[in-house]
Protein backbone atom coordinates (compact mmCIF):
# COMPACT_ATOMS: atom_id res chain seq x y z
CA UNK A 1 0.00 0.00 0.00
CA UNK A 2 2.97 2.28 1.13
CA UNK A 3 4.66 1.65 -2.09
CA UNK A 4 1.59 2.14 -3.87
CA UNK A 5 1.00 5.33 -2.77
CA UNK A 6 4.49 6.96 -3.49
CA UNK A 7 4.30 5.79 -6.57
CA UNK A 8 1.32 8.12 -6.92
CA UNK A 9 3.07 10.64 -5.55
CA UNK A 10 5.91 10.15 -7.92
CA UNK A 11 3.69 10.10 -10.85
CA UNK A 12 1.70 13.22 -9.28
CA UNK A 13 5.05 15.27 -8.99
CA UNK A 14 6.03 14.17 -12.73
CA UNK A 15 2.69 15.20 -14.20
CA UNK A 16 3.07 18.61 -12.60
CA UNK A 17 6.78 18.85 -13.92
CA UNK A 18 5.61 17.84 -16.94
CA UNK A 19 2.98 20.66 -17.25
CA UNK A 20 4.90 23.29 -15.52
CA UNK A 21 7.51 22.60 -18.14
CA UNK A 22 4.68 23.21 -21.12
CA UNK A 23 3.61 26.15 -19.97
CA UNK A 24 7.28 27.13 -19.68
CA UNK A 25 7.67 26.01 -23.18
CA UNK A 26 4.26 27.80 -24.19
CA UNK A 27 5.07 31.34 -21.94
CA UNK A 28 9.10 31.22 -23.20
CA UNK A 29 10.56 34.51 -24.97
CA UNK A 30 11.85 34.08 -27.86
CA UNK A 31 15.87 34.57 -27.73
CA UNK A 32 17.40 37.21 -29.71
CA UNK A 33 21.23 35.94 -29.78
CA UNK A 34 23.22 38.92 -30.86
CA UNK A 35 27.22 39.22 -31.30
CA UNK A 36 29.16 41.59 -30.10
CA UNK A 37 32.74 41.90 -30.67
CA UNK A 38 33.58 44.10 -27.71
CA UNK A 39 33.12 44.15 -23.99
CA UNK A 40 30.24 44.11 -21.33
CA UNK A 41 31.71 48.01 -20.58
CA UNK A 42 31.27 49.10 -24.45
CA UNK A 43 28.80 52.05 -25.24
CA UNK A 44 27.09 49.81 -28.00
CA UNK A 45 26.21 47.07 -25.46
CA UNK A 46 24.99 49.26 -22.62
CA UNK A 47 22.62 50.80 -25.40
CA UNK A 48 21.54 47.03 -27.14
CA UNK A 49 21.04 45.88 -23.51
CA UNK A 50 18.65 49.13 -22.04
CA UNK A 51 16.64 48.31 -26.03
CA UNK A 52 16.52 44.51 -24.59
CA UNK A 53 14.85 45.37 -21.64
CA UNK A 54 12.12 47.83 -23.28
CA UNK A 55 11.05 45.32 -25.97
CA UNK A 56 10.87 43.03 -23.18
CA UNK A 57 8.71 45.06 -21.49
CA UNK A 58 6.78 46.33 -24.48
CA UNK A 59 6.15 43.22 -25.80
CA UNK A 60 4.91 41.32 -22.71
CA UNK A 61 7.75 39.38 -22.47
CA UNK A 62 7.41 37.79 -25.77
CA UNK A 63 11.42 38.40 -26.27
CA UNK A 64 13.92 38.37 -24.57
CA UNK A 65 17.90 39.85 -26.03
CA UNK A 66 20.93 37.96 -25.12
CA UNK A 67 24.45 40.03 -26.12
CA UNK A 68 27.49 37.81 -26.55
CA UNK A 69 30.08 40.09 -25.78
CA UNK A 70 33.91 39.18 -26.33
CA UNK A 71 33.31 37.70 -29.70
CA UNK A 72 31.81 35.05 -28.33
CA UNK A 73 29.91 34.02 -31.59
CA UNK A 74 33.27 34.66 -33.56
CA UNK A 75 34.90 37.76 -35.61
CA UNK A 76 32.35 40.56 -36.43
CA UNK A 77 32.48 38.89 -40.60
CA UNK A 78 31.50 35.21 -39.04
CA UNK A 79 28.65 37.25 -36.93
CA UNK A 80 27.18 38.74 -39.93
CA UNK A 81 27.31 35.42 -41.61
CA UNK A 82 25.59 33.55 -38.48
CA UNK A 83 22.73 36.63 -38.76
CA UNK A 84 22.47 36.08 -42.67
CA UNK A 85 21.64 32.75 -42.90
CA UNK A 86 19.87 32.75 -39.64
CA UNK A 87 21.79 30.91 -37.00
CA UNK A 88 21.23 34.00 -34.84
CA UNK A 89 18.67 37.40 -34.76
CA UNK A 90 21.33 40.29 -34.26
CA UNK A 91 24.84 41.25 -34.36
CA UNK A 92 26.78 44.79 -34.88
CA UNK A 93 29.05 45.18 -37.54
CA UNK A 94 31.39 47.64 -38.60
CA UNK A 95 30.21 49.91 -41.92
CA UNK A 96 32.81 48.25 -44.18
CA UNK A 97 31.93 44.73 -43.96
CA UNK A 98 28.54 46.02 -44.91
CA UNK A 99 30.07 48.33 -47.96
CA UNK A 100 31.39 44.55 -49.53
CA UNK A 101 27.75 43.82 -49.99
CA UNK A 102 26.40 46.99 -50.89
CA UNK A 103 29.15 49.95 -52.22
CA UNK A 104 26.87 52.51 -51.78
CA UNK A 105 27.19 52.50 -47.48
CA UNK A 106 31.12 53.49 -48.40
CA UNK A 107 29.44 56.91 -48.33
CA UNK A 108 28.62 56.79 -44.48
CA UNK A 109 32.62 56.14 -43.67
CA UNK A 110 34.17 59.10 -46.01
CA UNK A 111 36.72 60.94 -43.89
CA UNK A 112 35.73 64.20 -42.93
CA UNK A 113 31.23 63.53 -43.76
CA UNK A 114 30.26 64.28 -40.57
CA UNK A 115 31.29 67.91 -38.54
CA UNK A 116 31.10 65.96 -35.48
CA UNK A 117 28.79 63.88 -33.24
CA UNK A 118 25.95 66.15 -33.18
CA UNK A 119 25.97 65.90 -36.95
CA UNK A 120 26.25 62.14 -37.28
CA UNK A 121 23.62 61.47 -35.04
CA UNK A 122 21.04 63.63 -36.66
CA UNK A 123 21.84 61.56 -40.14
CA UNK A 124 21.54 58.49 -38.21
CA UNK A 125 18.05 59.51 -36.85
CA UNK A 126 16.84 61.73 -39.67
CA UNK A 127 15.72 58.71 -41.81
CA UNK A 128 17.62 59.60 -44.44
CA UNK A 129 19.45 56.31 -44.69
CA UNK A 130 16.10 54.04 -44.23
CA UNK A 131 15.87 53.25 -47.70
CA UNK A 132 19.74 52.43 -48.03
CA UNK A 133 19.45 49.77 -44.80
CA UNK A 134 16.63 48.10 -46.15
CA UNK A 135 18.12 46.94 -49.63
CA UNK A 136 20.28 44.60 -48.12
CA UNK A 137 17.17 42.71 -46.89
CA UNK A 138 17.85 40.13 -50.39
CA UNK A 139 20.90 39.34 -48.66
CA UNK A 140 19.70 38.09 -45.52
CA UNK A 141 20.03 40.61 -42.75
CA UNK A 142 18.58 44.23 -42.95
CA UNK A 143 20.26 46.72 -41.05
CA UNK A 144 18.35 48.17 -38.19
CA UNK A 145 19.87 51.26 -37.32
CA UNK A 146 23.88 52.79 -37.00
CA UNK A 147 25.94 53.60 -33.85
CA UNK A 148 28.70 55.79 -33.86
CA UNK A 149 32.15 54.25 -33.21
CA UNK A 150 33.43 57.43 -32.09
CA UNK A 151 35.73 60.05 -34.33
CA UNK A 152 39.11 58.70 -34.70
CA UNK A 153 42.28 61.23 -34.35
CA UNK A 154 45.89 61.02 -34.15
CA UNK A 155 47.86 60.40 -30.95
CA UNK A 156 51.67 60.78 -31.75
CA UNK A 157 55.44 59.27 -29.54
CA UNK A 158 57.29 62.57 -31.01
CA UNK A 159 54.92 65.68 -30.39
CA UNK A 160 51.44 67.17 -31.26
CA UNK A 161 49.73 66.81 -34.39
CA UNK A 162 48.49 70.70 -35.37
CA UNK A 163 48.84 70.89 -39.20
CA UNK A 164 49.63 68.80 -42.53
CA UNK A 165 52.86 70.18 -42.03
CA UNK A 166 53.18 68.13 -38.43
CA UNK A 167 51.91 64.82 -40.20
CA UNK A 168 54.82 64.39 -42.98
CA UNK A 169 56.93 61.54 -42.20
CA UNK A 170 54.42 60.00 -39.71
CA UNK A 171 53.70 56.73 -40.17
CA UNK A 172 50.47 55.65 -38.92
CA UNK A 173 48.69 52.81 -38.32
CA UNK A 174 45.27 52.38 -39.62
CA UNK A 175 42.93 49.72 -40.36
CA UNK A 176 43.46 47.13 -43.60
CA UNK A 177 41.64 49.67 -45.52
CA UNK A 178 42.38 51.59 -48.85
CA UNK A 179 40.48 54.18 -48.07
CA UNK A 180 42.05 54.45 -44.52
CA UNK A 181 45.68 54.55 -46.61
CA UNK A 182 44.65 56.93 -49.15
CA UNK A 183 42.50 59.57 -45.80
CA UNK A 184 46.43 59.49 -44.56
CA UNK A 185 47.58 60.33 -47.04
CA UNK A 186 45.64 63.28 -47.98
CA UNK A 187 45.85 64.45 -44.12
CA UNK A 188 49.94 64.57 -44.98
CA UNK A 189 51.04 61.30 -43.41
CA UNK A 190 51.77 57.73 -44.01
CA UNK A 191 48.94 55.23 -42.91
CA UNK A 192 50.65 51.78 -42.22
CA UNK A 193 47.94 48.67 -42.38
CA UNK A 194 48.34 46.66 -39.30
CA UNK A 195 46.35 44.90 -36.64
CA UNK A 196 45.33 46.52 -33.31
CA UNK A 197 47.73 43.99 -31.07
CA UNK A 198 50.75 44.75 -33.08
CA UNK A 199 50.34 48.88 -32.37
CA UNK A 200 51.67 49.06 -29.11
CA UNK A 201 54.66 47.57 -29.37
CA UNK A 202 55.64 48.99 -33.08
CA UNK A 203 54.94 52.51 -31.21
CA UNK A 204 57.30 51.64 -28.85
CA UNK A 205 60.07 50.23 -31.34
CA UNK A 206 59.78 53.04 -33.87
CA UNK A 207 58.43 51.26 -36.11
CA UNK A 208 55.25 53.45 -36.21
CA UNK A 209 55.29 57.65 -34.96
CA UNK A 210 51.95 57.13 -33.55
CA UNK A 211 48.32 55.68 -34.25
CA UNK A 212 44.59 56.80 -34.85
CA UNK A 213 41.63 55.60 -33.04
CA UNK A 214 38.97 57.32 -30.37
CA UNK A 215 39.32 58.31 -26.77
CA UNK A 216 38.06 55.16 -25.57
CA UNK A 217 40.12 52.62 -27.70
CA UNK A 218 43.59 55.26 -26.88
CA UNK A 219 42.89 54.51 -23.01
CA UNK A 220 41.56 50.93 -23.17
CA UNK A 221 44.69 50.18 -24.96
CA UNK A 222 46.85 51.98 -22.89
CA UNK A 223 48.22 53.71 -25.82
CA UNK A 224 49.14 56.59 -24.18
CA UNK A 225 51.85 55.15 -22.31
CA UNK A 226 53.61 55.09 -26.34
CA UNK A 227 52.04 57.66 -27.55
CA UNK A 228 51.43 60.20 -24.96
CA UNK A 229 50.41 63.25 -28.04
CA UNK A 230 46.10 63.04 -29.00
CA UNK A 231 45.58 65.43 -31.52
CA UNK A 232 41.67 65.89 -32.51
CA UNK A 233 42.02 65.61 -36.03
CA UNK A 234 38.42 63.42 -36.17
CA UNK A 235 39.06 62.59 -39.41
CA UNK A 236 36.92 59.60 -39.71
CA UNK A 237 33.96 58.67 -37.88
CA UNK A 238 33.25 55.41 -39.27
CA UNK A 239 29.50 53.69 -37.95
CA UNK A 240 28.92 50.00 -36.33
CA UNK A 241 26.17 48.89 -37.64
CA UNK A 242 22.98 47.17 -36.20
CA UNK A 243 21.74 43.95 -38.12
CA UNK A 244 19.17 41.40 -37.59
CA UNK A 245 18.53 38.36 -39.56
CA UNK A 246 15.19 38.46 -42.64
CA UNK A 247 14.39 35.39 -40.42
CA UNK A 248 13.98 36.42 -37.67
CA UNK A 249 11.96 39.46 -39.05
CA UNK A 250 9.76 37.50 -40.95
CA UNK A 251 8.87 35.72 -37.71
CA UNK A 252 7.43 38.59 -35.67
CA UNK A 253 3.71 39.28 -35.87
CA UNK A 254 3.31 43.18 -37.70
CA UNK A 255 2.96 44.56 -34.12
CA UNK A 256 5.77 43.47 -33.11
CA UNK A 257 8.23 44.23 -35.66
CA UNK A 258 6.75 47.59 -34.92
CA UNK A 259 7.87 47.75 -31.57
CA UNK A 260 11.04 46.23 -32.39
CA UNK A 261 11.61 48.90 -35.48
CA UNK A 262 11.07 51.71 -33.39
CA UNK A 263 12.35 51.02 -30.77
CA UNK A 264 15.86 50.01 -32.22
CA UNK A 265 15.85 52.94 -33.92
CA UNK A 266 15.68 55.10 -30.68
CA UNK A 267 18.53 53.36 -28.97
CA UNK A 268 20.69 55.07 -31.64
CA UNK A 269 19.78 58.22 -29.47
CA UNK A 270 20.63 56.85 -26.08
CA UNK A 271 24.26 55.13 -27.63
CA UNK A 272 25.22 58.50 -28.31
CA UNK A 273 24.77 59.64 -25.13
CA UNK A 274 26.52 56.83 -23.94
CA UNK A 275 29.65 56.73 -25.65
CA UNK A 276 30.06 61.23 -24.97
CA UNK A 277 29.70 59.72 -21.28
CA UNK A 278 32.88 57.43 -21.65
CA UNK A 279 34.44 59.30 -23.73
CA UNK A 280 34.90 62.11 -21.30
CA UNK A 281 35.47 59.20 -18.31
CA UNK A 282 38.46 58.01 -21.02
CA UNK A 283 40.14 61.56 -21.53
CA UNK A 284 39.94 61.97 -18.12
CA UNK A 285 41.88 58.85 -17.32
CA UNK A 286 44.44 59.21 -19.76
CA UNK A 287 45.16 62.92 -18.57
CA UNK A 288 45.65 61.48 -15.29
CA UNK A 289 48.00 59.19 -16.77
CA UNK A 290 49.74 61.71 -18.42
CA UNK A 291 48.71 61.97 -21.88
CA UNK A 292 48.41 65.36 -23.45
CA UNK A 293 45.51 66.44 -25.72
CA UNK A 294 45.12 69.12 -27.88
CA UNK A 295 42.33 70.56 -30.43
CA UNK A 296 43.37 70.25 -33.97
CA UNK A 297 42.22 73.04 -36.86
CA UNK A 298 40.49 70.37 -38.94
CA UNK A 299 40.11 72.90 -41.84
CA UNK A 300 43.11 72.47 -43.72
CA UNK A 301 42.88 68.32 -43.25
CA UNK A 302 38.99 68.39 -44.31
CA UNK A 303 39.69 70.90 -47.41
CA UNK A 304 42.82 68.44 -48.07
CA UNK A 305 40.69 65.22 -48.17
CA UNK A 306 37.66 66.67 -50.67
CA UNK A 307 39.44 65.17 -53.76
CA UNK A 308 39.12 62.09 -51.99
CA UNK A 309 35.61 62.11 -51.10
CA UNK A 310 35.12 62.97 -54.49
CA UNK A 311 37.20 60.08 -55.82
CA UNK A 312 35.26 57.97 -54.09
CA UNK A 313 31.84 58.94 -54.89
CA UNK A 314 30.83 57.87 -58.42
CA UNK A 315 27.58 56.65 -58.81
CA UNK A 316 24.07 59.14 -59.19
CA UNK A 317 23.22 56.85 -55.76
CA UNK A 318 26.34 58.06 -53.55
CA UNK A 319 26.21 61.54 -54.64
CA UNK A 320 22.57 61.77 -53.44
CA UNK A 321 23.48 60.14 -50.04
CA UNK A 322 26.59 62.10 -50.00
CA UNK A 323 24.36 65.66 -50.96
CA UNK A 324 21.94 64.47 -47.74
CA UNK A 325 24.33 63.70 -45.23
CA UNK A 326 26.06 66.93 -45.93
CA UNK A 327 23.16 68.94 -45.95
CA UNK A 328 22.31 67.87 -42.26
CA UNK A 329 25.20 69.59 -40.95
Amino acid sequence: MLNMRKKKIINAMVAIGASIGFASAVNAATEIKTAFNQSENHPQYKALQEFGKQLSAQTDGRYKINIFPNELLGDQRASLELVQNGAIQMAVVANPLVENYDKDFGVLGLPYIYSGYDHQEKVFTSGILDDLFAETRKMGFEVMTAYTGGARSMYTKGGPITSIEDMKGQKIRVMQSDTMIKTLACMGGTGVPMGQGEVYSAVQQGVLDGAENSEITYFDLKQYEVAPYYSTTQHLMVPDLVVASTYFLDSMSDADKATFNKLIKESTANEFELWKEQIAESKQAALDKGAKFNDVDITPFRDSCVSLQEELVNTARQKDLYKKITALQ
